[in-house]
């Protein structure tokens, strides 16, 4: 049981960490071209979003 705990828990690390440096990264672009700053914005949402729901599908993958 510890061993799965652990796989979901390195999961969310990664997904937070993912999810960090996307944001970075955003802001980094959008201080560079302040003009790209909407399309930066809608792929750093989809992004997020793909990056959570690979989170929460690794999280039911594994059966307690």
């Amino acid at each position: 049981m510890g061993t799965k705990a652990f796989a979901v828990a390195l999961a969310a690390l990664g997904g937070g960490l993912g999810i960090g440096i996307l944001g970075s990264k955003a802001a980094e672009a959008t201080g560079r071209n302040p003009g790209a700053a909407t399309p930066i914005l809608v792929i750093s949402i989809i992004l997020a979003a793909l990056i959570e729901g690979i989170f929460i599908l690794s999280a039911f993958a594994v059966p307690f």
